[in-house]
């Protein structure tokens, strides 16, 4: 049993002075990889929200009801596609897309597609055909009442929306674009298979180097594992600033100080 004891205790102090040991040495390394990573799910994320933006607004476009008309046909058929669009990159893992964007475009064009280039359009459709959907549903969650009140006062379908319901759209998921910052920042290490110098990359290469695989990929996990907690802090701290709740509580307590005053009103005139 002291043995046993002794051994792991050997084991773990040779575990640690190797990890302190790859660190030491590859960390400049390693820290490259990680702003690659950083830096492709930062840019992928606003690309890809843009994109699922405009895809979720054309979506709700209302269908004219007349008929079959030119505009009728031609919306069923960009619904159609952007389906289509959807469908594909939400039901194949981002690891074939990787692979059949980065190498089909050079077997079908004969020249060669940038990298990171190529990175960052991958992880940008991807997340595209995710937030069409999480923009969808955060459009239908408005009240319709919103959308008729809007209407009877003259404003077009575009004013609409750029006025009274994607301001609330895009507070409201929020969290759900979070959420996929931090998907991207873990979903990049994907890129490996076309050679993008990211984490997972730069982790692999320093284990093949030192033929420590398991201090190394430790040091990879607690890396993503920072810069994950660190971006749902920064993002919790973003949602409370721009939280409602202290301003529907303002709103509550003014109504409620109109009512008594209309209904203290109400008693001196029956008085």
């Amino acid at each position: 049993m002291n043995g046993f004891i002794l051994l792991s205790a050997g084991g773990a102090s040779l575990f640690f002075d190797k990890t302190f040991a790859i660190l030491k040495e590859y960390y400049p390394l390693l820290l490259q990889g990680a702003v690659t990573t950083v830096q492709i799910a930062i840019l992928s994320t606003i690309i890809g929200f843009v994109i699922g933006l405009m895809i979720g607004v054309v979506k709700t476009i209302p269908m004219p009801q007349k008929g079959r008309t030119p505009r009728k046909l031609l919306q069923k058929f960009i619904n159609f596609l952007l389906s289509v669009y959807i469908e594909v990159f939400r039901g194949t893992p981002m690891m074939i897309q990787a692979v059949m964007i980065f190498y089909g475009y050079s077997y079908i064009t004969g020249r060669k597609l940038a990298p990171m280039l190529a990175a960052f359009i991958i992880v940008s459709i991807n997340t595209g055909a995710y937030m069409a959907e999480v923009v969808r549903g955060g459009i239908e969650s408005i009240d319709r009442g919103q959308f008729e009140g809007a209407h009877a006062i003259g404003m077009s379908h575009t004013q609409t929306m750029l006025k009274v319901i994607l301001p609330q759209t895009v507070r409201n998921i929020l969290p759900a674009t979070g959420n996929e910052f931090i998907i991207n920042l873990k979903d990049t290490s994907v890129l490996n298979v076309i050679s993008i110098t990211e984490l997972f990359f730069q982790t692999k290469t320093v284990a093949t180097t030192t033929f420590a695989a398991f201090p190394t990929y430790t040091i990879a996990a607690v890396l993503y594992l920072i810069l994950t907690f660190t971006t749902s802090r920064l993002l919790r701290l973003v949602e409370k600033k721009m939280g409602t709740r202290g301003s529907y509580k303002l709103n509550t307590t003014r109504r409620s100080r109109l009512m008594e005053q209309e209904t203290g009103e109400a008693k001196e005139v029956a008085v």
